[in-house]
């Protein structure tokens, strides 16, 4: 049977240690929502995002699905790293020695030699190379045969040249693990042209939680957000809703000045709504059509909601 995890009613989160991203994927679990939506949702690996949920059961934030679990039950050992993934802070004790390698025995070589020794480096020199400031030698150590996806996200989370990292970009193999994506967002030199290409064809709810993330820096936020304007004037009505709908309207703050097309409209017009929240920030939006706008007027939870019904008569396409 398929898990569509569900949090536990009544439960006293705000008190449980949660931090960003498993507050907002609590957030979305109203039972409607299967493994690999979620994950689309996150922008996460489906084994990731199943670790997540196993934590937040343990936690007793969400109901335990068939068989206690995604995939294991909470008397499981934990969930182990994607292979060559190590834990945050052992990768963060491996990463300061390669770069006290690097600034201590390598640094002090000129460039031209640093990029002969990149190119046949072996371990530890190889992940040394990767906190190299120079688009040359990461260049080089791209094109080692022993280069993998851990040196890539090393040079996603510290290289700051747009030429190296465009570098990385031009490598699809690297750009498409999870890891790499991850740390691309959180440098703050990451060029433009690269998060687009990158990003541009992901679904709205993705460009969202970029936009809107606080791992990413402001740099990077500003991108996402002009990304998803871009972005949300070209996609199907059926995706325009559902962000609408499974953000709670919180997307619309970054969408003002643009509108809706009939379809979008349409979709919208055909729901139900209980959220508060989601009816007031489609009321706050001065490009709701005048359609949903009498809708919404009609919901039970409007007509029960005086300062709801005042907020939408006052709305500009309210007729």
């Amino acid at each position: 049977m398929t898990w569509r995890p569900r949090s536990r009613e009544g439960e006293g989160h705000a008190s449980l240690p949660l931090d960003a991203r498993q507050g907002f994927l609590l957030s979305r679990l109203d039972g409607t929502l299967d493994i690999p939506t979620l994950a689309s949702l996150m922008g996460l690996e489906e084994p990731e995002l199943e670790g997540m949920l196993t934590n937040l059961v343990a936690l007793g934030a969400v109901e335990p699905g068939p068989d206690a679990g995604p995939r294991a039950s909470i008397q499981d050992p934990p969930v182990e790293h994607a292979e060559g993934e190590e834990d945050a802070p052992t990768a963060a004790a491996l990463a300061a020695t390669h770069r006290q390698l690097f600034e201590r025995r390598l640094h002090p070589q000129p460039v031209d030699e640093r990029v002969a020794q990149a190119r046949v480096a072996v371990e530890p020199e190889l992940s040394a190379f990767c906190f190299d400031p120079t688009a040359e030698v990461v260049r080089a150590v791209l094109e080692n045969p022993r280069v993998g996806s851990l040196h890539a996200r090393l040079i996603a989370a510290h290289h700051r040249t747009s030429a190296g990292l465009e570098a990385l970009g031009g490598r699809t193999a690297f750009t498409n693990d999870g890891g790499v994506r991850r740390s691309l967002l959180q440098n703050p030199l990451l060029p433009v042209g690269l998060y687009r290409r990158l990003w541009s064809t992901r679904r709205l709810l993705e460009q969202y939680l970029v936009a809107t993330s606080r791992d990413a820096p402001e740099q990077v936020r500003a991108m996402a957000r002009d990304l998803l304007r871009a972005s949300f004037t070209q996609r199907t009505g059926e995706e325009k809703a559902e962000l609408i709908f499974t953000t709670e309207g919180r997307c619309l703050a970054s969408l003002v000045g643009l509108t809706l097309d009939g379809h979008a409209t349409a979709l919208l017009c055909r729901r139900t709504y209980v959220s508060t929240l989601l009816i007031q920030n489609i009321a706050r939006w001065s490009a709701a059509p005048p359609q949903l706008i009498a809708h919404l007027r009609r919901q039970d939870a409007v007509k029960r909601n005086a300062p709801l019904r005042q907020l939408l008569e006052r709305h500009p396409n309210a007729s």
